[in-house]
């Protein structure tokens, strides 16, 4: 199989990188690693490992700087909402990121390229890959450049929520059901794809909704039906 281009992820990301191999490494999953036999040094989870610090200290940084008024407590929430599994999928999914993954037959075959986990992994990798190649600062650079929007909601006071939680707690807790997904279209090539997804309660479809992963479209839909069925809007 061709080596993906990595060019395009490179220029999203802001960076030149020097050492190529060390992102290709960050892309890589365990699973194709252990299908080929190249043992543990090949794969991204070590990468992980020091993403996650790295992400933690620059997200950290960029909340105490941006936020002067907050006290430790909410800092630590905005935090947590910055580096949760959801929010650094929603980004990868912002860069495409699922199809430069390198994955094993069966990783791929089970949806592995949109999987939060998956991507959220693979998010931290990639930045530790950025902290180790260039430096703290272009780590820094990269991590603000991702987290703009995100960082500018914070600001107005919206917080991201994860609305196939919240709608299953009220579909369970107040319709006594459960929402039911469905994938209805998908357009565009490989690497640029763009799904639509359906929400319905006992059968009948309360909400729609897009995105450039499944998860993504999912988590669209689920918003929308919740804002309607509950009466609230992001704020």
């Amino acid at each position: 199989m061709a080596e993906k281009d990595l060019r395009p992820l490179f220029a999203a990301l802001g960076v030149e990188p020097q050492n190529v191999d060390l992102y290709r490494r960050a892309l890589t999953h365990s699973s194709y690693a252990n299908e080929r036999g190249l043992g543990s040094s090949a794969h991204n989870e070590r990468l992980e490992f020091l993403g996650d610090a790295v992400l933690g200290l620059v997200v950290s940084d960029l909340l105490y700087r941006r936020f002067p008024g907050l006290p430790e407590g909410k800092l630590t929430r905005l935090r947590a909402e910055a580096v949760r599994e959801e929010s650094l999928a929603m980004l990868a999914g912002e860069l495409n990121l699922g199809h430069y993954l390198r994955l094993g037959r069966g990783e791929r075959a089970s949806g592995g390229r949109e999987r939060p986990s998956a991507l959220a992994d693979a998010m931290e990798a990639l930045l530790a890959a950025v902290y180790l190649d260039l430096g703290l600062t272009a780590a820094r650079q990269a991590v603000e450049n991702l987290y703009s929007s995100l960082l500018s909601e914070m600001e107005k006071g919206v917080v991201w929520h994860d609305y196939k939680t919240l709608l299953q707690e009220y579909a369970q807790g107040s319709l006594q059901t459960s929402p039911e997904y469905r994938i209805v279209a998908e357009e565009g090539p490989d690497h640029m794809k763009t799904f639509s997804a359906t929400v319905s309660l006992d059968g009948r479809v309360c909400g729609a909704g897009s995105g450039r992963t499944k998860k993504e479209a999912e988590q669209e839909a689920a918003r929308n039906a919740y804002q309607t069925l509950v009466g609230v809007n992001d704020k």
